[in-house]
């Protein structure tokens, strides 16, 4: 098993890292995508009431769809229809950036509807506007609310990724069963693949626990955990 492993794995630990940075090039730009297209959509869902049933349907729709058809279809189909993406990487961000989307919109607006209202009320009474009101008042409170769900989604992103090889982007698991099919020896390659989205897993995982729990003590919402 050792020769295996420095036959299959060492000799193409090059192309290895190579797939690995494709991930982590994915994964950030999807979830920094989903992060804003579904704050966008929770926003207007609960301060735009004439055009709430848009922001409904579009939230439903990304979390009703399955991502390996979100996938196929806005790399098979939206080129066509409206002229983008042109890469299967920016299809690939886009379609995992859509799935994520919907369900960060959701906890975002349980965020906002866990506050009480009388801040708000508040804030208007002396002048504030909406604008200060969300990004001075209640942003900062959400963001803290919902950081362990928003990193859940993160971690999501980067478990689902692992479907865009199928559309031919270089991801680690691209890399990994091109190698196995080449040698056909997938024991040594797909447990180091396993092994390494575990490992980034789990440092993504403790980083934003620890970053979660010094905001948290810095604002004073929990002294210690």
């Amino acid at each position: 098993m050792i020769e295996n492993f420095n036959r299959f794995v060492l000799a193409n630990a090059g192309t290895l890292l190579d797939g690995l940075w494709v991930t982590a090039y994915v994964c950030f730009w999807a979830f920094l995508l989903a992060i804003v297209l579904g704050l966008i959509a929770c926003l207007i869902r609960m301060r735009l009431p004439y055009a709430r049933v848009v922001a409904i349907g579009y939230i439903e729709f990304c979390r009703a769809t399955p991502i390996l058809v979100q996938l196929l279809w806005v790399n098979y189909v939206w080129p066509e229809v409206f002229g983008f993406p042109q890469t299967v990487t920016g299809a690939g961000v886009i379609a995992l950036a859509l799935q994520s989307s919907g369900y960060l919109a959701e906890t975002f607006r349980s965020g906002f509807e866990g506050l009480p209202k009388g801040q708000r009320e508040a804030a208007l009474a002396v002048g504030m506007s909406r604008w200060r009101i969300v990004s001075r008042i209640e942003a900062p409170q959400v963001g803290l609310v919902v950081a362990p769900l928003v990193v859940n989604q993160l971690a999501v992103v980067v478990k689902s990724s692992t479907l865009v090889s199928i559309i031919a982007i270089p991801d680690l698991m691209y890399q990994g069963l091109k190698i196995v099919n080449q040698w056909y020896e997938p024991i040594e390659v797909l447990t180091t693949i396993a092994l390494t989205y575990f490992a980034l897993l789990f440092a993504i995982s403790r980083i934003a626990n620890c970053a979660y729990v010094y905001f948290q003590t810095k604002f004073g919402i929990a002294s210690s955990r």
